[in-house]
C-alpha cells in the first residue's frame, strides 16, 4: 500500500534505468570543477576504481539508491543521472528514512561552497574584469589590468623608496566591516545544522586549507598618500584574517552570482549584500586593509641596459589567495615577523620586509618568523648587508610605482620595482631556487638558468597583461614600469 508523503522507488526491473549519459555526467562534473576522479571518489564516497569503470564504460550502475546518491553528493537532479520521476513512488517509512538521511543540509551547503570557491580560483582574471565594472572609471588603472587606486596613489614617476616616510599610529581603529555580517551570510556555508562559519577563514581552514595559511600580524593602511615630495603611508597594527574575511568573502559572493547566471553581465548590486556593505573601497577605515607588497625584480645587464625579470607562478595547493595565476617575485604581506612588540618596531620598514621575501622565496631560506625570541638583526645579515652595499653603490635602486586595489577582492598592494646590475644578482641570486614553498619560478626557454628570468620586453608584457592569467597587482607593476622603462633602467 502507498502512503502520501513517503518516498520510495519501485524495484529496477519493473522500469528500466536510463542511465547511458552517467558516464558523461561525471567527466563533465569533474572537468567543471576542476577535480580529479580521486577527488570525485571522496565526494561521492566510492571508490576511485569503481568512478573510473563508469566513466569508462565498463561498469553500469544499476542501483538507484546509489544514483540517487550520486545526485544528492552533486546537487543534481536524479533525472541528470538517469532516474525519471515515475521512478519515485510514495511508499514505506524505512525506505523514506534511507533518502532523507542521505541528504546532509550541512554535506550538501559545503560541497556548494567547494564548488564556489574553485569557480573562484578558475575564473578570478574574468571576475575581476566584471568586477572592475562595478566601479568609477576615473579610478581605473589602464586599460589592461583590473586594478584601481585615487589619483594620490599613482605618483607620476618612480619615487625612490627611501623617500616614502611610514608613519605608526599605535590607537587600535575598529574595523566597520568584519565579514561577518548578515551580509555575507550568502558565502559562509554551515557547520552545523542551522549554524554557518562565522567568519570566511574558518571555512578555509576547516574545508578548504592551503599549505600555508596561518593568522599572522600584519601591518594595517589607515592613510596613503604618494604624491613626489610628499610621499607617505600610515599603518597600525591588525591581522592576516582581518583582510582575508571581508575581500575573499567578496570575492566569493561575486564569483557565486556570475556562477547562477549569465557569465558575461555586470551582477546588480542588489545581488552583491557584502560588496554593498563594503561600500567605498577606498575608505581604509571601513575595513582591514592589510597590503602586501609585490616586487619586480629587474636584472639589469650593464653592458646592453637589457633585463629579464623573474616570474612566479602561484601554486593553489598552496597558498590561500591569487591561485593558479602568475605573478611577480618576491610577493609577500607587509607583516612583522612575529607578534612581538620588538618586532613589530624593528620590521616595521619596506625594503626590510621585501628583503625577507627575497630571502624565503628566491633563495628558498626558511622564513625569519621570529622564532629566535629576539629582534632580527639586519645589519648582521649577510643577505641584507650585500644589497644594502649594492645600493650604496647604486648597482641596486628600489623603487615605489605607487599603491592600489585588485578590483575583485579589494586588497590592497604596494608596487615595487628592484633594479639589479647583472653581476650582482649573479652574486646574491646565484643559488635560486625554481619550486618554493608558494608555487615555481618560470623562466624562458632561451635561459640557461631559472634565475635569469624572462625577457623585460614590449612582447613579454604585452603577452603577459593579455594572454596570460596574471595577477593584478604584478600586471599593474609590469604595465607602469613598461611606461617607465627609461627611468628605471637609466
Amino acid at each position: 500500500m502507498e502512503t502520501d508523503g513517503q518516498w520510495l522507488s519501485r524495484s529496477t526491473s519493473e522500469v528500466a534505468l536510463n542511465t547511458g549519459l552517467l558516464a558523461e555526467v561525471l567527466k563533465e562534473y569533474r572537468q567543471a570543477n576542476g577535480l580529479n576522479q580521486g577527488d570525485l571518489a571522496k565526494l561521492l564516497n566510492l571508490d576511485q576504481s569503481y568512478v573510473s569503470k563508469i566513466e569508462n564504460g565498463q561498469r553500469q550502475v544499476r542501483d538507484l539508491e546509489t544514483l540517487l546518491r550520486i545526485a544528492n553528493r552533486l546537487n543534481i537532479p536524479p533525472s541528470h543521472v538517469g532516474v525519471s520521476q515515475e521512478l519515485l513512488q510514495p511508499v514505506a517509512p524505512a525506505s523514506a528514512d534511507a533518502l532523507v538521511d542521505a541528504v546532509d543540509p550541512v554535506e550538501v551547503s559545503q560541497n556548494d561552497w567547494k564548488r564556489g570557491r574553485r569557480f573562484l580560483n578558475r575564473h578570478r582574471g574574468e571576475l575581476a574584469q566584471l568586477a572592475k565594472k562595478l566601479y568609477s572609471p576615473e579610478f581605473h588603472v589602464g586599460d589592461d589590468v583590473t586594478f584601481m587606486a585615487k589619483p594620490e596613489w599613482m605618483p607620476e614617476r618612480p619615487i625612490p623608496l627611501e623617500d616614502v616616510e611610514l608613519r605608526w599610529v599605535d590607537d587600535r581603529v575598529p574595523i566597520e566591516v568584519t565579514g561577518g555580517e548578515p551580509e555575507a551570510a550568502s558565502v559562509l556555508p554551515l557547520r552545523a545544522p542551522g549554524r554557518r562559519f562565522e567568519r570566511y577563514t574558518s571555512a578555509i581552514r576547516y574545508l578548504d586549507r592551503p599549505s600555508l595559511f596561518e593568522n599572522r600580524a600584519s601591518y594595517r593602511l589607515l592613510d596613503a598618500n604618494l604624491k613626489a615630495g610628499d610621499a607617505r603611508l600610515t599603518f597600525g597594527l591588525g591581522t592576516y584574517f582581518d583582510k582575508l574575511d571581508a575581500s575573499e568573502a567578496a570575492a566569493h559572493e561575486l564569483a557565486e552570482v556570475v556562477r547562477e547566471g549569465p557569465a558575461d553581465e555586470v551582477p546588480e548590486w542588489s545581488k552583491l549584500p557584502l560588496r554593498a556593505l563594503i561600500g567605498d573601497p577606498f575608505d581604509l577605515n571601513r575595513r582591514g586593509v592589510m597590503p602586501a607588497i609585490e616586487t619586480l625584480t629587474l636584472r639589469r645587464q650593464r653592458d646592453t641596459g637589457r633585463a629579464t625579470f623573474l616570474l612566479h607562478w602561484r601554486d593553489p595547493a598552496k597558498v590561500a589567495t591569487a591561485a593558479g595565476i602568475y605573478g611577480l617575485i618576491p610577493a609577500g604581506e607587509f607583516q612583522p615577523s612575529s607578534v612581538a612588540a620588538w618586532d613589530t618596531k624593528n620590521d616595521f620598514d619596506l625594503w626590510r620586509n621585501m628583503v625577507r621575501e627575497y630571502s624565503e622565496e628566491v633563495l628558498g631560506e626558511p622564513e625569519r618568523d621570529g622564532s629566535q625570541g629576539e629582534p632580527i638583526n639586519y645589519e648582521e645579515w649577510s643577505l641584507y648587508r650585500s644589497l644594502e652595499k649594492a645600493r650604496a653603490e647604486e648597482r641596486v635602486s628600489a623603487y615605489c610605482l605607487g599603491i592600489g586595489l585588485d578590483t575583485l577582492t579589494l586588497t590592497a598592494t604596494l608596487l615595487t620595482v628592484v633594479v639589479i646590475d647583472d653581476d650582482v644578482f649573479d652574486d646574491v641570486f646565484g643559488d635560486t631556487v625554481q619550486i618554493n614553498a608558494e608555487g615555481a619560478l618560470v623562466t624562458a626557454i632561451e635561459s640557461t638558468s631559472v634565475s635569469e628570468g624572462v625577457p623585460f620586453t614590449e612582447e613579454t608584457v604585452r603577452r603577459m597583461l593579455t594572454s596570460e592569467p596574471m595577477a593584478s597587482p604584478g600586471a599593474c607593476i609590469l604595465a607602469r614600469s613598461w611606461k617607465f622603462r627609461k627611468d628605471l633602467l637609466g
